[in-house]
Order: C-alpha cells, then sequence, then structure tokens
C-alpha cells in the first residue's frame, strides 16, 4: 500500500472514533491531577491502549504509561508523547477543591490527541506497512509544580528529577527513540490554526531559605534577626539587576514567598522563596542564575541573617527539529489550510521537551481550538475538533511520512541531526549545574 492510501486509512480511522477521542479528552478534563500523582489519568491512558490490544507499561517515573506498535521492520523508532499532569490554577472552574488541580494547559488535549494516534495506527493496522516501531507516552510531572513534595520524593530516592521527561531520560526509558513529537495547547487561540517551529527558554528552579532569630515584634525587636526583610532586599537586589540582562537573552526571573513569617507579633526567624531563572540558552541561566544567586546573599549580609540556596533541575532550552517540522506543517495543512499553519516563534516560557531536544530530533508545535490565556481560570476548550482530534490526525500522518519505505525520512532527520548531548552527558550536566549553596 502506498503511502497516500495508508494514510487515508489511517485518518479515517481516528475520524471513525473521533467522538470517544473527545470524550476521553473531556473525561481527563475532568479529573485533574498533578505530577507525580497522576494515577487515575494513568490509568484511563491504559485501559486505553488495553483496549485497542496494544503491549503497554505502567509505572513509569512513578505514573508514567508507554504502548507500542511494531512495524514490519525496526528501522527507527518514533515516539508521541502526551503529558498527564494538570497545573495548580484553584481560581479555575473544573479545578479540584483540594488539590487546585486544573488543566489550565491544555495537557488533557495532548492525551486525546496520543491516544487518537494510537487508534489511527492500530485500527489501519498500519503496522504492517511502516518499517519502524511507533512509542506511545503518556508522562508525568511536566508542569514543575509542589517543589517541597518532588523533593520529598528525591529525598527518598524514588525520583532524580522533578520533571518527568527527565526522570525517564535518566531512567533509559527513552534509550533506542529516534524522533520524538507532541502537540501543544495555544492560549487564546480559539481559531483553527497551528504554530509549527519557534524555540523555548530553559530554567534553574530555585528553592531559598532565610534564616533569622525570632523576638517580639512589639516589645523587643532589636532582639531579632528579620529574615522577611533579608528576603526582600534579596529580591529588590534581583530586580536591580533586570537591566544588566541582554533582551535577546529573554531572561525571566519570578519568585513567590512561600512562607513569610509565623505571626505577625514576631519578628519573621524563616522564610521561604521559590523561583525560576529562565533564559533562551544555558549560558545567559546561568549568568542570570549568578547574578540572583548574589542578590540573594546580599539581603542577607544586609540585616545578619544567613540564607540557604538551592538549585533544583529545571528545564533546558527548546530547539524544534526544521525537518520534522516541514513534515508535520504539511500534514497539518491539509488538515486546515495553508494559510492557518503558521511560523512559531520563542516562547519564554520552558518545557522539559527542551530537553529530549539535546538527545534527539524533537517536534513541540501547538494548536489552536482554545480560549482564555494558558495556566489561568479562563482557559478552555472552544473547539474540540481543533483540540483533540485535528492535531491526533496531523501527527498520526506525520508518523506515516517518517516511517514509510523503508523509513526513509525518519533515518534521513536522524542522520541529519547530531545530538547535543549523550544521555550520560545530559546527566552529568545537570550534576555540574545543581550545586547547594550556603552562606552566613
Amino acid at each position: 500500500m502506498d503511502r497516500a492510501a495508508l494514510k487515508d486509512l489511517v485518518l479515517a480511522a481516528i475520524e471513525a472514533r473521533a467522538g470517544e477521542i473527545v470524550s476521553l479528552g473531556e473525561d481527563i478534563f475532568r479529573h485533574p491531577e498533578l505530577g507525580y500523582r497522576e494515577e487515575r489519568t494513568a490509568e484511563v491512558m491504559a485501559r486505553w491502549f488495553s483496549g485497542l490490544g496494544l503491549p503497554f507499561r505502567t509505572g513509569l517515573a512513578l505514573t508514567g504509561v508507554r504502548a507500542e506498535v511494531r512495524g514490519r521492520q525496526s528501522l527507527a523508532q518514533v515516539a508521541i508523547l502526551g503529558e498527564l499532569d494538570a497545573v495548580v490554577s484553584f481560581e479555575h472552574p473544573a479545578a479540584d477543591s483540594r488539590t487546585g488541580a486544573a488543566h489550565a494547559c491544555g495537557h488533557h488535549a495532548q492525551l486525546a490527541a496520543l491516544a487518537g494516534v494510537a487508534v489511527g495506527l492500530a485500527e489501519a493496522k498500519a503496522a504492517e506497512y511502516l518499517d519502524g516501531n511507533v512509542i506511545f507516552l503518556a508522562v508525568p510531572a511536566e508542569e514543575f509544580v509542589e517543589i517541597e513534595f518532588r523533593q520529598r520524593l528525591r529525598r527518598q530516592g524514588l525520583i532524580q528529577f522533578l520533571g518527568g521527561k527527565q526522570e525517564l531520560i535518566a531512567r533509559g526509558e527513552l534509550d533506542g527513540i529516534d524522533l520524538a513529537m507532541m502537540v501543544h495547547a495555544e492560549g487564546n487561540s480559539p481559531q483553527r490554526k497551528a504554530w509549527v517551529g519557534g524555540s523555548s527558554n530553559g530554567f534553574i528552579g530555585k528553592s531559598v531559605r532565610y534564616s533569622g532569630v525570632e523576638a517580639h515584634a512589639g516589645g523587643a525587636p532589636h532582639q531579632g534577626v528579620n529574615a522577611l526583610n533579608a528576603a526582600l532586599l534579596g529580591l529588590l537586589g534581583i530586580h536591580a539587576q533586570r537591566e544588566t540582562f541582554q533582551d535577546g537573552d529573554h531572561v525571566r526571573i519570578h519568585p513567590i514567598i512561600t512562607r513569610g513569617g509565623d505571626l505577625v507579633n514576631i519578628i519573621p526567624a524563616e522564610v521561604a522563596i521559590e523561583t525560576y531563572v529562565r533564559a533562551r540558552t544555558l549560558e545567559a541561566i546561568q549568568d542570570a542564575s549568578q547574578k540572583a544567586d548574589r542578590a540573594l546573599r546580599a539581603g542577607a549580609h544586609a540585616v545578619g541573617a544567613e540564607v540557604t540556596i538551592e538549585d533544583l533541575p529545571g528545564y533546558l532550552p527548546l530547539e524544534n527539529n526544521p525537518q520534522l517540522g516541514l513534515i508535520f506543517r504539511e500534514n497539518m495543512a491539509s488538515l486546515i489550510g495553508e494559510a492557518n499553519v503558521l511560523k512559531g516563534e520563542h516562547m519564554a516560557g520552558s518545557t522539559d521537551m527542551g530537553d529530549l531536544s539535546h538527545l534527539m530530533p524533537a517536534l513541540h508545535p501547538s494548536a489552536g481550538g482554545f480560549s482564555g490565556r494558558a495556566h489561568t481560570r479562563d482557559f478552555r476548550v472552544t473547539d474540540p475538533e481543533m483540540a483533540y482530534v485535528i492535531p491526533a490526525k496531523a501527527l498520526a500522518a506525520t508518523v506515516v511520512d517518517l516511517l514509510s519505505e523503508g523509513a526513509r525520512l525518519a533515518q534521513e532527520i536522524k542522520k541529519g541531526y547530531p545530538p547535543a548531548l549523550t544521555r550520560e552527558e545530559y546527566l552529568a550536566l545537570w550534576t555540574r549545574l545543581l550545586v547547594q549553596r550556603e552562606t552566613g
């Protein structure tokens, strides 16, 4: 069977079950779970793969699920990814009232698209005509939230990384995969449009603790050392650095105070801050990180407090593979029109898909069908077909292109892409970057 005929069969199989794909996405939307806790969502995906007769494994990096369609030959391996977790947005109308978890970033749509690709390939019996394997990965913990919880998991030896794709890399679950693809939601984009290409910031996370001396705030403040004052001076110091950041580096530093004192009548002795230090390149991240540390230390020094700064494994900058992008662009254009497939730009946010893009050719386009800003109470699906079904079709058609005819295109892309890092080099890089520093 030629490539065009196989595509038609695969797309028809997806269309035949479009209603179920939408229902799956809506069900996951109504039951959001936070990273490394996505037990129900993982079970939903496992049941879907089981219903298609696909071999699968669960419990990857605690909650991840992996299924596979094996081709007639194994000349290349293409991974399709979807993220299991939600973000924290207590104000979202569909948020979990206990945890604040809400699918305000569209990960439920990624999982629906992942399920749709699996349906298309399995029910069209595409494996009989493909010369490579397709790996379906429902991955945990893309949103960098609940840092204290994830730090506890690290201390218990349950994870090495706070991000799910990073953890899968560390565990060797992505060894042997040649290319990786997924589609992300585009906020404030209810129209049928898609964006291909572009890049994103990477970041280092920071957990900061100021230690002072408690005292009666009214009767004897002179006997205390105010850790909150130290923290505020440290944050002001970061703001004073902003004019030193170059525009092209897209530096973003956005701290929050997670503990600012215990009682208003007691001089705060313990103050905690969390922040990301983001930038376009690893060099810019390191430069901004050093400047932030310098400012945070200065705040402690100014009032005689102490500060502990712990760097956390954030994400590497994303680089989309241009050859993969061209193939996906053509397939998406066949579904929504060429004029509606636009060039992606740089995103100042971050994703652990950036880490994968340093190890293999990767594709991370975005698609419309959503209204409201991402990570806010307003975010929701407005066009279910565009949000859930069309990305599945575009990804599935791209898989057919990559793995047909001796997996020629997949092998060409792999050969033309020298990975920036091996897995060993990747792990060594984070080991060098992550240092705990204490200053008085």
